[in-house]
């Protein structure tokens, strides 16, 4: 079987009329021209030119090939050029909205594995808790952590749960022991706060179970809480999807005081196949389903 890329090198000796003249062209030199020239003969069984002291011509065999040989070239720069068009097409900006919890964690590995898969895209991240208006273009694709997104021309997928659990640092266990039930909790130190959104679910269930008396410290974002547990300040309320990823956190409760809400991946319907955000779209999607499954397994 021949070497499709051996074409060129017939096209252009016919063309040029020497291997010099060709390497030059082709930016090789005139012994890797003769010998790809050599080898393409030796793979056809053909011979496509007479080697002369003023050049080299087409045999009558090289003459009837050359046809072929000009469609393959033809095919190989329209391929070259169609993936340049469709490397244009995915490429570009996109502006990615999500909580900066998970920001700061589990999309940390993913967006470095897009950028290496998707080069040519620029991922513009935007970590608020605050819901960007996707349909007056504040954001292309946001990561939304409810029990469903609304709003109109809105399209959305499901793609992990948003549940939450309480979380103790194994060094915070050792010390103080591991609660295993609420009823436990009071008497341990408790970290409330979080995102406005987040910190209103988290007082309303504290308040249901007589705890807000055990709250020793608030911070006001999520990453604030993770830091806290992981450095054995106290337990606090963490996204299972973050907490259970990380080695040093134990989880105390069995079950998660927002187990109906998810994680949802939401564009503007205009932008859906946009091939730039259905690649980010996709990427993300198939990445965090994956997470939801190992956390689901383990």
């Amino acid at each position: 079987m021949f070497d499709w890329n051996d074409a060129r090198y017939l096209v252009a000796v016919a063309d040029t009329g020497s291997t010099l003249a060709a390497g030059h062209r082709l930016g090789v030199s005139q012994t890797t021209v003769a010998r790809r020239v050599a080898a393409l003969e030796a793979a056809l069984r053909v011979t496509l030119f007479d080697r002369r002291a003023s050049g080299y011509r087409l045999t009558d065999q090289g003459q009837a090939l050359l046809p072929h040989a000009l469609a393959l070239a033809a095919a190989a720069d329209g391929l070259a050029d169609a993936a340049a068009t469709e490397a244009r097409a995915t490429g570009g900006a996109v502006r990615l909205t999500m909580g900066e919890i998970y920001a700061a964690t589990v999309f940390a590995p993913i967006a470095r594995d897009f950028q290496r898969a998707f080069p040519a895209i620029r991922l513009e991240l935007d970590t608020t808790d605050a819901l960007r208006d996707l349909a007056a273009g504040a954001a292309d694709v946001a990561l939304r952590a409810c029990r469903r997104p609304s709003g109109g021309g809105l399209v959305a997928r499901r793609v992990a749960s948003d549940a939450w659990s309480v979380y103790c640092s194994r060094d915070y266990a050792a010390e103080r022991g591991l609660p295993r039930t609420r009823r436990d909790l009071a008497g341990h130190v408790l970290i409330g706060g979080g995102e406005p959104g987040i910190r209103r679910h988290y007082r309303e269930w504290l308040a249901r179970n007589d705890l807000e008396a055990a709250v020793a410290m608030e911070h006001d974002t999520s990453v604030g809480l993770l830091a806290a547990v992981r450095a054995g300040a106290g337990v606090a309320a963490l996204p299972c999807l973050v907490a259970d990823r990380e080695p040093g956190l134990i989880r105390c409760l069995p079950h998660a005081p927002h187990e109906e809400r998810g994680l949802w991946l939401v564009t503007h319907e205009r932008l859906r196949h946009v091939p730039r955000i259905r690649a980010t779209l996709d990427f993300l999607a198939e990445r965090l389903v994956a997470l939801q499954a190992e956390a689901t397994d383990g």
